[in-house]
């Protein structure tokens, strides 16, 4: 999976927040609609579309979308 696709399918996971938002260097847990909730369907759609297996704590780690995404390749 490419940088660009993983945003496009972190994108997907908000339902009220544009699309425009998510960059590479967006910091995902300034998001107003970024919840615990919001989390686990990140986990949920790593697992799914990269079968790479996050935790909590990676999140808890990582500032940026292209800091999970990286945090997900090395896994």
């Amino acid at each position: 999976m490419e940088l660009n696709d993983f945003i496009q399918k972190f994108a997907e996971q908000f339902e009220e927040t544009a699309i425009e938002l998510f960059t590479a260097e967006t910091e995902f847990k300034n998001l107003p609609e970024w919840s615990s909730l919001t989390a686990l369907s990140i986990i949920a759609m790593v697992d799914e579309e990269m079968e790479k297996r996050i935790t909590g704590a990676d999140i808890r780690n990582s500032s940026t979308i292209e800091d999970l995404f990286k945090l997900a390749l090395s896994k």
